[in-house]
C-alpha cells in the first residue's frame, strides 16, 4: 500500500527546525487528525512538502520514535503508535465530539441494528440467507450492462429509477402478483423503507390521521411519525385488520389514509380474509383515502397459492404498493419500488430528487437483467423450497420441546412465524437468557403499538439452517423460564392485548 501524501503541517519557524517539525506533527496527532494505527508519509514526501533536507525529517521522526509518539515498521514504514490512548485527541479536541449547536430531541427511539456476532443464531431478524444469495450471476449481469452501457450508467440518471429495472419490475408485479402496471407506474427505491418515508412525506399533511395495525411494522409507524402523521391504532384478529373497528374510527374522527400488510401481516403472518378486504376496498372509495400496502415478502407462500395484493383490483387508484427486493435477494442491495399512478409516481420522484437525486444506476440495470432473464425467479423457486423446509423443522422442533410454553401454529407463508407464550412467561427475561447463549428472539413487545407485552414472540426461520434452528430451540428450552401464576385482572388483560392487537394507543 502506498504512504499517504504528507499533510499540510503548521511549522514554528523559531527554535531547531528537526524540532519544530517533531512538534508539529504531535500537534496533528493530539488534534486526531492523525490518529493511532494511521501511516505516515515518507520522510522524502515530507521532506518534499516542507522543503527541507531529508536528513532534517529523519532526525524529527527519530525524535518522536525515541517519545513513543510513532514506530516504524521494516518494509511497511512508519505508523502513529497503537499504544497512545484514544481519548488523546479526544481530549484536546472537544468541538469534535459534540455539536456547536442545539440539537432538538430525537423524535423517534432508534434501535440498533447490525449484523449478528459470529456463532449469534439470529431469530429476531427479518432478512433472508445470504449464503443463497446469487453473487455469481448478479457479478456477470453487473459487468454485462456496464460494459455495453460504458459512461451512460455512470452519469445522473432519472430520479424514477433505471428504466430498464422499471420495466422489468412492472412486468414482474403483473405476472407473479396480478397488479397491472406498467414502467411509468413504478419508481425504484433504496428498499421499501424509502418508499414508505417518500409516500409519507409526499403523500401526507401534517396532522393527518392514519390508521396503522395495532400489531404491527415500527419502522413504518417511525417514517408515519416524522412525516406528522397522527398514528391510529386498529385492532388485528386471525382475519388480518378489523376493518369494523377502522370504520368506527374513522366515524370518530375523519382518516387520511391506511397502512396494511394484508398478504402475510406483520408480524403475525395472518392473511387478510377476502370479505374484509372487499370491505377495506369499499371504504377506500367512500372516503377517498389513500391505503399504504406493504407486501414486503410475497413470493414466499407455501401453502396453496398467494392472494393477490389490494392494489390487483384498484382500478380507482386508492392503493400505493410497496414492494421490496431485499426479502428475494439481499438487503444490502437496497432496492424497493412503489407501484400507484402515474401522478403519484410523479410526486415520490420528484421528492426523492430533492432527498436521494437517484439510485445505483448500474446495480439497477444488473437486477433488471436478473429479472429479464428469469434468474431472478428460479432463485425464488430454489428459496421458497429451502425456507419451506426450514419452517417446518422450527414448528416441529418447538412443538417437541416446548409444548405448554409455545404455540407455534404453521405459518402459510413469509420468512417467519408469530409463536404464542403460556400465560405468566416472563418474555423479556426468557429473550435475555437465550440471548447470554447466543440465540437471539424478539419479544412480543417490540410489534406492539403501545410496547406492551402480548406474551408472544416473532420467530425468523429464513436465514438458519435446520441444524442452527435446531440448536437454537435446543437453546430455547434450556432457558425458558417457568410459567408463574398469573392474577385474573392480568390474564384478562394479556387476553385483551394478545394477538388480536387489541391495544391501547401508543404513548
Amino acid at each position: 500500500m502506498r504512504p499517504p501524501s504528507a499533510p499540510p503541517l503548521h511549522v514554528a519557524a523559531t527554535g531547531p527546525r528537526f524540532q519544530a517539525i517533531a512538534r508539529a506533527i504531535t500537534d496533528e496527532i493530539r488534534r486526531g487528525v492523525l490518529v493511532p494505527g494511521a501511516q505516515l508519509p515518507s520522510s522524502r514526501a515530507l521532506a518534499r512538502a516542507l522543503d527541507v533536507h531529508r536528513n532534517t525529517v529523519l532526525a524529527a521522526l527519530g525524535e518522536l520514535e525515541a517519545q513513543g509518539w510513532i514506530t516504524t515498521q521494516p518494509a511497511r514504514g512508519t505508523f502513529v503508535s497503537d499504544a497512545l490512548p484514544a481519548a488523546t485527541a479526544r481530549a484536546a479536541l472537544p468541538h469534535r465530539t459534540r455539536a456547536g449547536f442545539a440539537l432538538p430531541p430525537p423524535p423517534i427511539a432508534a434501535r440498533e441494528v447490525g449484523p449478528p456476532g459470529r456463532g449469534v443464531i439470529a431469530l429476531d431478524g427479518g432478512v433472508p440467507d445470504p449464503r443463497g444469495f446469487p453473487v455469481d450471476a448478479l457479478a456477470r449481469a453487473w459487468r454485462r450492462v456496464v460494459r455495453r452501457s460504458g459512461r451512460a450508467l455512470l452519469g445522473y440518471g432519472p430520479p424514477e429509477g433505471h428504466p430498464a429495472l422499471r420495466a422489468a419490475l412492472a412486468a414482474l408485479v403483473r405476472t407473479l402478483r396480478a397488479v397491472p402496471a406498467t414502467a411509468e407506474h413504478v419508481l425504484v427505491t433504496r428498499g421499501s423503507q424509502m418508499a414508505l418515508d417518500l409516500c409519507a412525506r409526499a403523500l401526507l399533511r401534517s396532522g393527518d390521521r392514519v390508521a396503522v395495525e395495532a400489531l404491527g411494522y415500527r419502522p413504518a409507524w417511525h417514517a408515519l411519525t416524522l412525516a406528522g402523521a397522527t398514528l391510529v391504532p386498529i385492532p388485528v384478529d386471525a382475519d388480518g385488520l378489523d376493518v369494523a373497528a377502522l370504520a368506527r374510527a374513522h366515524a370518530r374522527a375523519p382518516l387520511r389514509a391506511l397502512y396494511t400488510t394484508p398478504h402475510h401481516q406483520y408480524p403475525t403472518t395472518v392473511t387478510m380474509s377476502a370479505a374484509r378486504r372487499l370491505a377495506l376496498m369499499a371504504l377506500a372509495r367512500r372516503h377517498r383515502w389513500a391505503i399504504f400496502e406493504d407486501d414486503y415478502d410475497h413470493e414466499f407462500h407455501y401453502d396453496g397459492r398467494p392472494v393477490t395484493p389490494l392494489a390487483a383490483d384498484d382500478p380507482d387508484g386508492h392503493v400505493v404498493y410497496v414492494g421490496t427486493l431485499s426479502k428475494v435477494l439481499a438487503p444490502g442491495l437496497r432496492l424497493g419500488f412503489v407501484v400507484a399512478p402515474p401522478p403519484v409516481i410523479a410526486t415520490l420522484a420528484t421528492w426523492r430528487a430533492a432527498m436521494d437525486r437517484q439510485g445505483d444506476q448500474p446495480m439497477e440495470a444488473a437486477v433488471a437483467e436478473l429479472i429479464d432473464d428469469g434468474e431472478l425467479e428460479r432463485h425464488m423457486r430454489r428459496m421458497r423450497v429451502l425456507y419451506q423446509a426450514r419452517r417446518d423443522a422450527l414448528v416441529a422442533g418447538l412443538a417437541a420441546r416446548l409444548p405448554g410454553v409455545v404455540t407455534a401454529p404453521c405459518p402459510r407463508g413469509g420468512l417467519s412465524l408469530w409463536a404464542t407464550v403460556a400465560p405468566g412467561v416472563d418474555v423479556a427475561a426468557w429473550a435475555a437468557a437465550a440471548a447470554a447463549q447466543r440465540v437471539l428472539i424478539a419479544p412480543g413487545a417490540r410489534y406492539t403499538f403501545d410496547g406492551h407485552e402480548p406474551g408472544a414472540l416473532r420467530l425468523v426461520f429464513a436465514p438458519s439452517t435446520p441444524a442452527e434452528l435446531a440448536r437454537a430451540v435446543a437453546v430455547l428450552a434450556a432457558t425458558a423460564p417457568r410459567p408463574t401464576s398469573r392474577s385474573p385482572s392480568a390474564t384478562g388483560s394479556r387476553r385483551r392485548a394478545g394477538p388480536s392487537g387489541s391495544s391501547p394507543p401508543r404513548r
